[in-house]
Parts: C-alpha cells; structure tokens; sequence
C-alpha cells in the first residue's frame, strides 16, 4: 500500500466518513464542505508529520466546519478562515489527543522550510489577522 493510500485510508477513518481522497498539484490541502472532497498536495520535501497535519486539519473541516456561506458573519473572509482553522484545530486535539505532536511537527517543520515566507520579515509589520495565525500555527517560534 503506498503513501498516499495509507494518508487518504486515515482521512477517512478520522472522519468517520468514506470521504473522497485526491492528490494533486495543488499549494497546499484543502476540504470541500459541499462535495466532501479532501485534496491533499503533492510535495516531494515534505514527511510523514507534515501529511498527518495535513490529514488532521482537513478532517477538522469535514467533522466540525458548518457549510455557512463566510459572508453570513459580517466579518472579513480572512478573519473567518483563521479563527475558524483555530478552532477546528483545537477541536481535533481534544477527538484525537495523538494529533497533538502531528500538529506541532508538522507546523514546525513547515516553519523551518520558510513555508509561510516569514523569513527575515518584520512580524510587526504584518496584519492582525496574519499575526494571529502565525501565532496559532507556529508560536513563538515565528
């Protein structure tokens, strides 16, 4: 059983659903509320870690995201999105304990490799949002 396989058999397991599994050339992963479709990324640099992150937040969506249309919340898309992956994050941590080392290695290795382009940055400089999400992601280590 190869890889992916084995990522998208442990997609579908944590979402006690028979979601579908895709993976593709795509930035980074995704879940599609509507179609309960789970696009993971195909990366040659990143590990295990970094995939089980990935699985753990995009089955965070599947079990706990809403399908509500953003704008319903009257607040700014990016707001919504960041308070929501906190959210879901902290939701799977507390169904799946085992996620917790996921979650931190996986942000910490993505970190390491300058996944979020904060390398040399003033953090400073950046939005309140963005400042926040680095902070939920990678903490102090940002």
């Amino acid at each position: 059983m190869s890889n992916k396989e084995i990522k998208g058999n442990l997609a579908r397991l944590l979402a006690t659903e028979n979601l579908v599994v895709e993976h593709r050339s795509v930035p980074t992963a995704a879940f599609n509320v509507d179609t309960r479709v789970l696009t993971l990324p195909n990366w040659d640099r990143a590990s295990s870690i970094v995939y089980d992150m990935l699985v753990g937040h995009e089955v965070g969506h599947a079990l706990f995201t809403p399908n509500l249309d953003p704008r319903e919340f009257k607040a700014p898309k990016s707001y919504v999105n960041v308070v929501e992956d906190v959210r879901i994050e902290k939701l799977m941590k507390r169904k799946y304990p085992g996620l917790r080392k996921s979650f931190a290695g996986g942000y910490s290795e993505l970190n390491a490799l300058d996944f979020f382009e904060i390398e040399d940055e003033d953090l400073t400089e950046f939005s309140l949002i963005d400042r926040i999400n680095l902070h939920a992601k990678v903490g102090a280590a940002a």
